[in-house]
């Protein structure tokens, strides 16, 4: 305890990362209440059944990021996510177009012009989520919920136009908030939002988890402190999992540069056992929503409940199956091994026992080809963990903690923001946040 008290203390001696600390926290607040802040002209006491029905499945997840805004028919409803997926297709884009190839390729001013595409694209996503959203309001809260509507005489469409410029303004508002944490404050800002809206959801669901135990004679209480430690070892096997690398060693050669030497030394270059991060999980539930569709029609009907059912053997087996799948596409679309190979040589590097060249890439692309299986199913058996949860008894709220992109988001950012102090403490030959060893940052969102 005095060990973490003296580390507090050293943390506010530091300027920079006590003024860092101080202006995240406050653009964080601005978010959090901006959450809280319902659509003008909608009765935010009408909204019960709109936060009932965002509970449950991806729309619960999609509402979990954003910190409950979309329940709450908030300025910010669209939060951060529009941003995500310009990101995420902007990122696709680099790996397959040769234009935003090249773009990548340019340094500081391609990520620049990279930045603004994805701006750029993130308010066409909005533009087509926002109307849709809208929509959603109109079909699951009550029609004298929209008092502009029935007391001052809009019509739906001025409205509707209305609500969606103020979406609009209030992703993009959220979008600016992460740019500037990332830039005056500290870790990346993006990323701590979607992380504070994962937070926020934790106490509500721990207070309802214990309510439920306590409610329950029959031995809730103990049942509830297995629980916990069971979520304990979870959130362990987490960290494991987003900080597990596998070093291959690398050998520069010497080279004398006038009076200096340069070179030979041993290098490792970390590769990520789970390099893919949380994406292979967002693919495979957005396609997990195909079987929805089969729900139109009597004779399918069974099927589309069947495979619908997050928590039945099919759904589950075969969410598990496409996380494998896509943690192998996603590796192998964003480690290249033969770029790796080329920067070896380039640089005066091999390694030891190997070729250079096609000899290289085959043994980097055979490691990962192997470290990624353990890895995605590592990663599938934590993503299905939530369905076992509720199926032991956990509820809903508090069962999305036990895995799935929730849980990896919440322990990668965390990480990420945790090295940034440390390296800030380091710099200043203060001790790190841990007695032995270093923070490692995470492999990606």
């Amino acid at each position: 305890m005095k060990k973490f008290i003296q580390t507090i203390k050293n943390i506010f001696k530091i300027e920079e990362l006590r003024k860092r600390l101080v202006y995240t926290f406050l653009l964080i607040l601005v978010y959090r209440l901006g959450c809280f802040i319902v659509l003008p002209g909608i009765d935010a006491t009408m909204l019960a059944k709109l936060q009932s029905s965002t509970s449950e499945g991806l729309v619960g997840l999609l509402n979990m990021f954003s910190g409950g805004a979309m329940g709450n028919a908030s300025i910010f409803a669209l939060g951060v996510m529009p941003y995500i997926s310009a990101s995420i297709i902007v990122q696709l884009l680099g790996m397959f177009v040769p234009y935003f190839r090249k773009l990548q390729m340019e340094g500081e001013s391609g990520r620049q012009k990279m930045n603004q595409l994805t701006r750029y694209l993130t308010v066409l996503i909005i533009c087509i989520q926002g109307p849709a959203y809208i929509a959603s309001l109109h079909s699951q809260i009550p029609g004298q919920a929209f008092i502009a509507v029935n007391q001052l005489g809009w019509s739906n469409f001025i409205y509707n136009l209305m609500a969606t410029v103020i979406l609009m303004a209030g992703s993009i508002f959220v979008m600016w908030l992460g740019e500037r944490i990332t830039d005056r404050g500290i870790g990346n800002g993006i990323s701590l939002l979607i992380m504070i809206g994962i937070v926020a959801r934790l106490p509500y669901a721990l207070i309802a988890e214990f309510g439920e135990k306590w409610s329950t004679t029959n031995g809730g209480m103990l049942v509830f402190i297995v629980e916990i430690l069971i979520w304990f070892f979870v959130v362990v096997a987490a960290i494991a999992l987003v900080q597990a690398v596998r070093r291959v060693p690398v050998q520069y050669a010497k080279r004398v540069v006038g009076n200096r030497q340069y070179g030979g030394v041993r290098q490792y270059i970390p590769l990520k056992i789970n390099a893919a991060g949380v994406m292979p999980i967002i693919f495979a539930q957005a396609l997990m929503l195909f079987p929805l569709i089969f729900s139109r029609w009597d004779a399918t009907r069974g099927l589309a409940a069947t495979l619908g059912n997050y928590t039945g053997f099919w759904y589950n087996l075969i969410f598990f199956i496409l996380i494998i799948i896509f943690t192998y596409f996603y590796t192998a679309v964003t480690i290249n091994p033969t770029m790796m190979a080329e920067d070896m040589k380039r640089n005066g590097g091999f390694i030891p026992g190997v070729k250079p060249g096609k000899k290289t890439v085959e043994y980097i692309d055979g490691i990962m080809s192997r470290v990624t299986l353990p890895g995605s199913i590592f990663l599938g058996i934590i993503s299905i963990l939530p369905a076992f949860a509720i199926l032991l008894g956990v509820n809903n709220q508090f069962a999305s903690f036990f895995g799935g992109t929730s849980l990896l988001i919440l322990v990668g950012v965390i990480l990420d923001t945790l090295q940034q102090i440390e390296s800030y403490l380091l710099m200043r030959h203060y001790d790190g946040l841990m007695k032995t060893g270093r923070l490692s940052g995470r492999s990606g969102m």
